[in-house]
């Protein structure tokens, strides 16, 4: 029930909407269907439900939403802003000061204010403040997307900043992805002439209401004024040069005296791309102390944190005016204690080679650092002064510190930064070295989400398709998805080549040789967000995009084989060609005839039905041997053809079998050569068919390659490789997190069923395997919380598991004959609630919502 106005809700008076009894069906929400509302109007709202016994529940306390603006007449006049100057003709001129400007206006409010609200966007990256006082905790909006296409702007409440009498809005601006350098990345990738790109811009719409109705609206436009801050330079991966002697006291204050500052200039951008804030917003974290600091040499001092992390530093400065303090950071350190920042250099640009002139030129192009590290710098004002920065971030561990003469870990600490996604997922083990992996895939999860999910925190950055494929279903189980994931489906669609054709990075930078792999992010992520949380209208959405792009990937095989793209990659053993990429197409089409069919669209998924046929036949007929003899026999040749449905059903059985003698065949078997599909891959067809002690030993090697080897050897985040590197590979790379998703879907059995809607179904599958003793997992679904732990109790295996209201369950127990079943210490047989059957390796229960205690006793 929808009410304009709180006493109208409270009389069950919904004058805006009235639902009634409605099923949903398996859908887990209800789509508004009252009156339209115009933006900034408060809706008034409240819920409630029928259960068994078709008696409804109490009301839900009143809530409110209200419309944001949605069409460029809701910005009632404001205009796109900059500061008046251009962009260098000339690229070597960008590396030149540039200061990040400020903007303000005054303005009055001449009565009591009872709402305002602040709608703002800045690019590419904008710090809103109202008299001197910035707003809000978020730290780097708007999120990164295709600015020509997309542009999130963020609503503020501020209406207890505003009382009678004089105010001043600011905003202070940065380059952010918006005004990138023109870097060229490997020697030859420029992101400018890639992405859309522009001088910095701002527009802001604020609208305070008072109790007579009346109004009172300030937007941005010719009247403000900008004038050059003290941040005299800014990159996203280059980092920032702030002087503080230059920064302008009171400039965002009431009663600043800005004669002197300059007109800004009203841009000319369109205003349709800007759309509201709809996914969480990134945000710094709890602060990390120093552990210590050493001073390998003189002058130069260097904080170690502990941990490698994305996030930006804080240091308490007290030297004199003009000091110039310089910050560089990196990943690991040398022998002899100083910094290697080499492994989080920018794009590889490490020396220099020969220039249109012959004289010898940076690899990042005219006027670009010979060595692109991460680096900062501060110039101090000479006051005792803290030093934070604000338009970058950082991929660190140590920061190596210069220009002061002494640094104390506790004037030092650290802000851990990315997109604030919500805990839904924990997992524990009685085996520590587990629980230490886990933390580790979570740890580089968190360090790898600032607006997209990024391959690495600094050498790149970007939204690779397939490092999201590798890892979006640990992604899903240990953390909230639902508004990020949807933000990257569209990040694919904006991205989209003029063909149609989806590529491999999102918002697109220019990346476009990885093929299938990559793109099939898109149709996957549809497939599991609908899973997930019941997403049907991104499904109606999106699916023609995909549609669009998947037509012309399936003009491109030749003989119906993918030949084009990268396949298994960092796999240490024959991880590419027609005999992994073809499977990924396959597999693409078999998803995305299952999204056809939840949309009503029969013609569109016969079609890929057929093209997922063909490419099957063809690739038995090039690949598939007698006795389940895959091309070469690599591991990820094995995996695809099981993984990615590649293998005829009647080859499955012997495909696996060579996978196993694979597997086991070295010396210290079981050893793995997969990449980072291949890895994910092998877990899963592992223990679905019932080899869960080979999954649990590969998971719990410590010998090279492993994740307990990447532990052993110092690592806190996942290595881009499984060798680790001093030099050229990141140490922070989310792509071999996968075992983090094993965990939850087979140690804890936590499994969102295939054909779930909301995960409305779920399968619990918890395996006893090795020498553990006790599993604890959760996950928070939108329907409520399931939890699957289970112990060793001498000869009994407790299994206590909680189904949340409106889920059913498939629970799966290792269970042999002869042994004794309760639930809540009553013989199974007994419970006439719970439906079983003895599959004969294990046994099957079907279950509702509730809290279960199963025994497993063997005689």
């Amino acid at each position: 029930m929808v009410a304009s106005s709180e006493e109208l809700l409270s009389k069950d008076e919904g004058d805006l909407w009235d639902s009634g009894k409605t099923g949903t069906e398996r859908l887990p929400g209800t789509k508004y269907e009252g009156k339209a509302v115009e933006t900034g109007t408060v809706c008034h709202w409240k819920v409630r439900w029928w259960g068994s016994g078709d008696q409804p529940s109490p009301w839900s306390e009143p809530a409110t939403w209200e419309p944001a603006p949605g069409k460029p007449a809701d910005w009632k006049g404001a205009r796109w802003i900059n500061d008046g100057g251009t962009n260098p003709d000339n690229d070597a001129d960008f590396y030149k000061p540039d200061p990040a400007p400020l903007m303000r206006k005054e303005f009055k409010i001449g009565k009591p204010v009872t709402r305002a609200r602040l709608h703002v966007a800045g690019l590419g990256l904008g710090h809103p403040s109202i008299d001197g006082e910035r707003l809000d905790d978020h730290v780097f909006d708007p999120p990164w997307t295709r600015f020509d296409k997309r542009i999130f702007f963020r609503t503020h409440d501020v209406t207890s900043q505003l009382n009678e009498g004089t105010h001043c809005l600011g905003i202070e601006l940065g380059n952010g992805w918006y005004n990138p350098l023109p870097l060229r990345m490997w020697g030859r990738r420029n992101l400018r002439e890639a992405l859309p790109v522009g001088r910095p811009r701002a527009i802001l719409c604020l609208v305070a209401e008072h109790s007579d109705g009346t109004t009172t609206v300030v937007t941005s436009g010719e009247e403000w004024k900008t004038a050059p801050g003290p941040t005299l330079r800014n990159s996203i991966y280059l980092g920032e040069e702030r002087d503080a002697r230059l920064a302008v006291d009171g400039w965002s204050k009431p009663g600043f005296d800005d004669a002197k500052w300059q007109p800004v200039k009203v841009a000319g951008e369109p205003l349709e791309p800007l759309q509201p804030l709809l996914m969480p917003p990134v945000r710094l974290a709890e602060a990390l102390p120093a552990k210590a600091v050493t001073s390998p040499s003189e002058g130069v001092h260097i904080v170690d944190f502990g941990t490698i992390f994305t996030g930006i530093p804080e240091i308490a400065i007290n030297a004199p005016a003009g000091t110039r303090i310089g910050f560089r950071f990196g990943e690991l350190l040398h022998e002899d204690g100083t910094l290697n920042p080499m492994t989080s250099v920018c794009g590889q640009i490490k020396g220099t080679r020969k220039g249109p002139d012959g004289k010898p030129m940076s690899v990042g192009g005219p006027g670009a650092p010979e060595i692109a590290w991460q680096q900062d710098v501060y110039i101090a004002r000479g006051e005792g002064e803290r030093y934070r920065p604000d338009f970058t971030f950082h991929s660190f561990r140590y920061m190596e510190v210069t220009g002061l003469s002494e640094v104390l870990a506790d004037t030092c600490q650290a802000f851990p930064m990315r997109t604030d996604l919500a805990d839904t997922g924990s997992f524990s083990c009685s085996n520590e070295s587990l629980n230490r992996i886990q933390e580790m895939c979570r740890r580089t999860f968190l360090a790898n989400v600032v607006t997209v999910q990024s391959d690495c925190p600094h050498r790149e950055r970007f939204g690779y398709g397939g490092d999201i494929v590798a890892t979006s279903e640990a992604y899903l189980m240990n953390f909230d998805m639902a508004s990020f994931y949807a933000k990257t489906v569209r990040d694919w669609a904006d991205s989209a080549l003029p063909d149609g054709r989806l590529t491999d990075t999102a918002p697109f930078v220019g990346v476009d040789y990885c093929g299938v792999g990559w793109a099939m992010v898109h149709p996957l992520l549809l497939e599991q967000l609908y899973q997930h949380y019941g997403d049907r209208s991104l499904i109606e959405e999106q699916f023609p995009v995909a549609m669009k792009w998947f037509e012309v990937e399936a003009g491109r095989r030749k003989d119906n084989l993918v030949t084009i793209g990268l396949g298994d990659h960092e796999a240490l053993d024959k991880g590419r060609g027609p005999a992994v990429s073809t499977p990924m197409f396959i597999d693409t089409a078999l998803r995305m005839a299952r999204l056809a069919k939840i949309i009503e669209r029969g013609n569109d998924a016969k079609q890929l039905e057929a093209w997922a046929e063909e490419s099957r036949k063809a690739w038995a007929e090039a690949f598939l041997s007698e006795k389940g003899v895959v091309a070469d026999g690599s591991q990820s040749q094995l995996c695809f053809a099981l993984g990615f449905h590649a293998a005829p059903e009647g080859a499955r059985k012997d495909v696996f079998a060579r996978l196993i003698d694979n597997l086991t065949a070295p010396e210290d078997s079981p050893r793995l050569s997969t990449g980072i599909y291949g890895t994910r891959i092998l877990l899963e067809q592992l223990s679905a068919n019932a080899r869960s002690d080979l999954a649990y030993s590969l998971a719990d090697r410590d010998t090279f390659p492993s994740w307990k080897w990447m532990l052993e050897n110092g690592a806190t985040t996942l290595w881009e490789h499984w060798a680790g590197s001093d030099g050229t590979y990141s140490n922070n790379h989310p792509m071999f997190g996968s075992v983090s998703e094993w965990f939850f879907r087979w140690l804890g059995g936590i499994q969102c069923a295939p054909d779930a809607v909301g995960f409305d179904r779920a399968v619990i599958r918890p395996q006893v395997v090795g020498d553990l003793t006790w599993v604890k997992s959760s996950h928070e679904t939108i329907r409520g919380t399931i939890t699957s732990d289970w112990s060793i109790d001498g000869k009994v295996r407790q299994f206590d598991i909680t189904i949340p209201v409106g889920v059913t369950a498939k629970v799966e127990l290792p269970a042999k004959a002869g042994d004794i079943i309760t639930e809540s210490d009553k013989p199974l047989q007994d419970r006439s609630d719970i439906g079983f059957t003895d599959r004969g390796d294990g046994l099957g229960i079907e279950i509702g919502s509730g809290s279960y205690s199963f025994k497993v006793t063997t005689p």
